[in-house]
C-alpha cells in the first residue's frame, strides 16, 4: 500500500470538480485513498468562502485534525480553495494553525505533489493568480452518471455581495479544442451526462478575442459530438443570456432544457445595489424569450433575502418576480455579510427576524408554484436519464430538469428510458417506464 490521502470538500460544484483533480494529482504521485478507520498520510481541505459558515466548518475541522496530527506527527495537512485566496487569509491561517504543511491557491493546485515532497518545518504558502493552472490535470472522477468539465475560471461581474472575483480572479476561458477533447473522452468512457462549469458560462470566450469562440458556438460544437449523452451547464448570469445561445439549446438533441439563471432579487433598487446590471423587467424578458424558444424549459434560480436596505416593498417585488417566472427549483438564501465585499460596508442591515420571516414566506410561495408545475406533468411522458438508485427505486431526470421516481433496477443508472408521470405528491413526481 502506498501513502494514503483524504480530501474534505466544501462549497460548489467547481470545488467538487477541483477535488477530483486534487485526487488525480495525488494518485499520479503514488497516493491511494485512505481507509476510514485509519489516519491519512495527507489530508487536503478544499475550502469555500462564499458564506461564513463554510469558513467556520473549515476551522472546526482543522481543530480536529490538529489532534489527529498529534497522534500521527508525519501527517501532512494542506489547505486550498477559495478561502485561502481572500486578502490576508493565508497568513492569518498560517499564524492560527502553524501545523498546516501548505496553503495553496486555486490556481496553484498543480504544485501539490511538489510541496508534499518537501519536509519544511514552516507552513509553505503558494498563492498566485499569475500562475496558470496546467491543462490536462488527471482527475479521479466520482463514479456515476455525471462528469464535470471546466470551461472557464474566475469572474468579472463584481456583484456587491460576492467575494468570488476577489478570490478566483478575472475570467479566463479554456481553449475550445481542449474542452471538446475533454467531453469527447468522457462520452467514450460512458458518462451519460456532462456538466460544463463556470462562474458565468455565458461569458465564455470574451477573453479569447475570437467571435467564433463564444458560448453559443461552443455549445453547438459540443452538440456535434457523437454518442448518446446529455449536456448541461451552470451558472448563467441573466445579463449575458442571448438569443443565439437559446437557439442552440432549442435545436440540439444533446443539450438539457434546464437553465439555472439566478435573479437574486425582484426589486430594481436592490438589483442596482447588488450591481447585477439588469432590471426585474429585463430578467423576465429573458425568461419569456427562453420559454418562447424552448417551451418545455425548466428554470431554476437563486434569491437572496434581506440584502442591506431591503424593504417590505422590495421583498414584495421579489415575490412578484418569482410568481411570474415560475421556477421549477428556487434556492433561497438569507444575506450574510462577507468581509471584503462592498455590501458588507453598506448601512441598513436587515434584522435577523425580518430575514427569517421573509425567507419563510418565499419558501412557502415557491412550494405552491412547484406543486402547480408538478400537477401539470401528470399524464405526460418524458425521456428520463436514470441518475440514482435509492431504496429500491430509480430516480431519473428529464431533459427539462424534472426529477421522477419510478420502478427500476440498479443497473438502470445511466440509462435513458421513457417514463410516464402517473402521480405527484408535494411537488415530487412519480411514474412508470413505458
Amino acid at each position: 500500500m502506498g501513502k494514503t490521502y483524504r480530501i474534505i470538500t466544501y462549497g460548489c460544484q467547481m470545488n467538487v470538480h477541483e477535488s477530483e483533480k486534487i485526487a488525480g494529482l495525488l494518485e499520479e504521485d503514488g497516493y491511494v485513498p485512505y481507509s476510514e478507520n485509519e489516519a491519512a498520510d495527507v489530508v487536503v481541505l478544499n475550502t469555500c468562502c462564499i458564506r461564513e459558515n463554510a469558513e467556520t466548518r473549515v476551522l472546526g475541522n482543522l481543530g480536529i485534525l490538529k489532534k489527529e496530527k498529534e497522534n500521527h506527527p508525519d501527517m501532512k495537512i494542506v489547505v486550498c480553495g477559495c478561502m485561502t485566496q481572500a486578502d490576508g487569509a493565508a497568513e492569518k491561517l498560517k499564524a492560527r494553525c502553524p501545523f498546516i504543511h501548505a496553503i495553496l491557491g486555486t490556481d496553484n493546485l498543480d504544485k501539490l505533489p511538489q510541496v508534499l515532497a518537501e519536509n519544511a518545518k514552516k507552513t509553505r504558502i503558494e498563492i498566485s493568480q499569475e500562475h496558470k493552472l496546467k491543462e490536462n490535470i488527471p482527475a479521479v472522477r466520482s463514479l456515476g452518471v455525471n462528469a464535470w468539465v471546466n470551461i472557464m475560471y474566475g469572474c468579472n461581474n463584481f456583484c456587491s455581495y460576492c467575494i468570488v472575483p476577489y478570490v478566483r480572479g478575472r475570467e479566463r476561458s479554456r481553449e475550445k479544442k481542449q474542452i471538446i477533447a475533454d467531453v469527447r473522452e468522457l462520452v467514450s468512457r460512458g458518462y451519460s451526462q456532462i456538466t460544463l462549469l463556470g462562474q458565468n458560462v455565458n461569458s465564455y470566450g470574451n477573453d479569447l478575442g475570437d467571435k467564433n469562440n463564444d458560448f453559443a458556438s461552443l455549445l453547438s460544437d459540443l452538440s456535434d459530438i457523437e454518442g448518446k449523452f446529455r449536456l448541461k451547464f451552470m451558472t448563467s448570469h441573466p445579463k449575458d443570456i442571448v438569443s443565439q445561445t437559446v437557439d442552440v439549446i432549442a435545436n440540439s438533441d444533446k443539450l438539457s432544457h434546464f437553465i439555472h439563471m439566478p435573479p437574486q432579487s425582484g426589486s430594481d433598487r436592490i438589483l442596482k445595489l447588488m450591481n447585477r446590471r439588469y432590471t426585474a423587467g429585463g430578467y423576465l424578458e429573458k425568461v419569456a424569450m427562453i420559454k418562447d424558444k424552448v417551451p418545455d424549459a425548466g428554470l431554476s434560480g437563486d434569491v437572496i433575502v434581506g440584502f442591506p436596505t431591503e424593504t417590505e416593498a422590495d421583498f414584495a417585488d421579489t415575490l412578484k418576480l418569482v410568481s411570474v417566472a415560475e421556477f421549477a427549483n428556487l434556492y433561497t438564501f438569507i444575506y450574510s455579510r462577507r468581509s471584503g465585499t462592498p455590501a458588507a460596508e453598506m448601512d441598513g442591515q436587515v434584522s435577523v427576524a425580518d430575514k427569517k420571516r421573509r425567507i419563510s414566506e418565499l419558501i412557502d410561495k415557491q412550494f405552491v408554484i412547484s406543486c402547480r408545475l408538478a400537477e401539470r406533468c401528470v399524464g405526460k411522458t418524458y425521456e428520463v436519464l436514470g441518475t440514482e438508485y435509492k431504496k429500491g427505486k430509480m430516480i431519473g431526470e428529464t431533459k427539462c430538469g424534472k426529477a421522477i421516481t419510478y420502478a427500476g433496477s440498479k443497473d438502470a443508472v445511466g440509462k435513458f428510458v421513457s417514463v410516464r408521470v402517473t402521480d405527484n405528491k408535494n411537488s415530487k413526481l412519480y411514474g412508470e417506464i413505458i
